[in-house]
């Protein structure tokens, strides 16, 4: 007797089925998984305008009235309050990082910060640190269930985030006790200096002023917020209030201004850490790091 005849078109679709299985990875076992939340918004009477954000809670934040630390999560230039989720996987990496003890549960602020590089501009115009420090820290603070005080407030960012996060850090030692930042948008004075008319335009226009060339690009206004500057500049008990890790790839394009970074707060004495990977200005490069950067500050949170 004949076994019956199988159809070609089922064969297939089996098949591609099960690859489908093995593509999909099964959820890592015994991991309780958090909850993000997209479309969140603030009404800035500063801004005058909404500023979208996203949030993580942690997998126990439904379970209890327990109180949580807080990080403000920020994102590179051109991106915005979903980089981090679409591209860090920041809930799956902090689940599994939670489930293995390796932060304490945490909630996670991921803000909006189009392409302002979280300061206020030349103008006076877009007061987005205004709005950061006055309005968004508040917001979190009576709308989560936060422990409202520094020690248990941190930050960390990318790029034009790892600026922000810095130069926070620096400048609101009294709201931040540690900051992480990786690839932080730092510039050197040549750099800065060198860089073409039009590019230095589209890149920093908006905030430090456009048709500045040359040495007249380092204006008191940019000097006020450069974390080289305030590296250099704020007192040295005002810097050893906050904890800091500092993140730069090898082969990134930013690595001499975070290497200055390093030597200036280490020939001032300021505690820090400072690493150097294997990698460039990559989401592959920050994804592989933001666990350790959250671990550091969830030391501060322990302390």
């Amino acid at each position: 007797m004949k076994s019956p005849r199988i159809p070609t078109v089922l064969i297939l679709a089996c098949s591609a089925a099960l690859l489908l299985a093995a593509a999909v990875p099964a959820p890592a076992q015994g991991v309780n998984l958090g909850q993000t939340i997209e479309g969140l918004s603030l009404k800035s009477e500063i801004l005058g305008r909404d500023v979208a954000y996203a949030v993580y809670l942690p997998p126990d934040y439904q379970a209890g009235n327990r109180r949580y630390p807080v990080i403000y999560l920020l994102h590179g230039y051109t991106d915005d309050e979903s980089g981090w989720i679409q591209f860090g996987e920041i809930g799956p990496a902090a689940d599994r990082a939670i489930a293995e003890r390796r932060i304490p549960p945490m909630i996670i602020v991921m803000p909006d910060g189009g392409v302002t590089w979280y300061v206020n501009d030349s103008l006076g115009k877009v007061r987005y640190e205004d709005m950061f420090v006055k309005e968004l820290v508040p917001h979190i603070d009576a709308s989560y269930r936060t422990r409202p005080s520094r020690q248990f407030r941190g930050l960390s960012g990318l790029s034009m985030g790892g600026f922000g996060a810095l130069m926070y850090a620096m400048r609101h030692p009294d709201l931040f006790a540690s900051c992480a930042a990786f690839s932080a948008g730092i510039w050197t004075d040549e750099e800065l200096i060198a860089r073409k008319p039009a590019d230095f335009d589209r890149f920093f226009g908006p905030v430090l002023g456009t048709g500045l060339v040359g040495a007249a690009r380092l204006t008191p206004h940019f000097r006020s917020y450069n974390p080289l500057d305030l590296a250099k500049t704020l007192p040295e008990e005002s810097l050893k209030k906050v904890d800091f890790y500092i993140d730069c790839g090898d082969d990134d394009f930013l690595i001499r201004g975070n290497s200055d970074l390093h030597l200036i707060l280490k020939d001032r004495r300021i505690p820090h850490e400072f690493r150097v990977r294997d990698g460039g200005h990559t989401w592959e490069y920050w994804r592989t790091g933001i666990v350790d950067g959250l671990a550091f500050i969830g030391e501060v949170f322990h302390r």
